[in-house]
């Protein structure tokens, strides 16, 4: 039987850090909801991203062909060994997954396709789910527990679009698995929690746009999301009003529209459309 993290954590003397958002998930119905979300088989390698006191490793373990665990934190590294002493096929790494390639953890492995499952820090959920995106090496899919307001952030639809949303969208598609209630960690959180799954495809498949020039775009679009999106985008971009005037027009949109409208197609479009003029300002 897995100890509780507050019974584990005192025979090691470890204390949760507050600056690394640690918070162990041990309850074992999320646990198993967590695994079957993820829809792990015999022959997957999942990627771990903060095993954290290995309740979850555990349960990965059991059913994948293989578990990579990447713990930031190597006060933690003896209780993991600890508790998967026994285990043959997890491999844990002490270091920062932000530093890490994820082809180069797989290539040993013979792994075309790989799943992520993650328990991280909520602040740093953005910059991780970007650095897997941008590798190159997709993964299959990502199952994570995140703030509750991050995760209805990624799914909205026009109207209500947000960067996070958009850069979510232009990868995955989004869903939440369900709402985690704060006792189901350790120690106790005090903002509410998701879980949510990302289906991850080539953004190539569904948007036909430089990915660099499409998130420049976008990222000038959002800049001061107040404003028209005529004026961010001139603004942000370094473009005379003319240009973006016409661009956005031509494909349908009211200039006087804010970034927040916009769906994916009509970023790629206005990518496409102001592809010339971006690229000649950047030089």
């Amino acid at each position: 039987m897995i100890e509780r993290p507050s019974e584990l954590l005192k025979k090691f003397d470890f204390y949760p850090k507050k600056s690394l958002g640690q918070n162990f998930l041990y309850d074992p119905v999320w646990i198993n909801r967590i695994v079957n979300a993820a829809e792990i088989s015999k022959s997957d390698i999942v990627l771990e991203i903060g095993p954290g006191s290995g309740s979850l490793t555990i349960a990965l373990s059991s059913i994948a062909r293989k578990v990579i665990a990447v713990e930031i934190d190597n006060r933690l590294i003896p209780i993991l060994n600890y508790v998967l002493d026994g285990i043959k096929n997890v491999t844990i790494i002490t270091g920062d997954i932000l530093d890490c390639e994820p082809h180069k953890l797989m290539e040993q492995y013979d792994a075309s396709k790989f799943v992520v499952v993650a328990n991280i820090p909520y602040y740093i959920t953005g910059q991780i789910v970007r650095h897997l995106f941008e590798s190159s090496m997709l993964p299959r899919s990502i199952t994570m527990s995140v703030q509750r307001e991050v995760a209805e952030r990624m799914i909205v639809t026009p109207g209500q679009m947000n960067l996070l949303a958009v850069s979510a969208q232009f990868y995955s598609n989004v869903k939440i698995m369900g709402y985690i209630p704060a006792g189901a960690f350790y120690p106790i959180p005090s903002v509410d929690s998701a879980l949510i799954r990302l289906d991850v495809f080539d953004p190539s498949d569904h948007v036909h746009a430089d990915s660099s020039l499409f998130f420049r775009i976008v990222r000038a679009g959002f800049a001061q999301k107040r404003k028209q999106l005529q004026n961010s985008l001139s603004n942000g971009l370094s473009l005379n009003k003319e240009q973006t005037l016409n661009a956005i027009t031509s494909i349908g949109l009211d200039p006087r529209c804010r970034a927040q409208a916009l769906t994916m197609q009509n970023w790629a479009d206005l990518t496409d459309l102001l592809r010339d003029a971006v690229s000649v300002e950047k030089k």
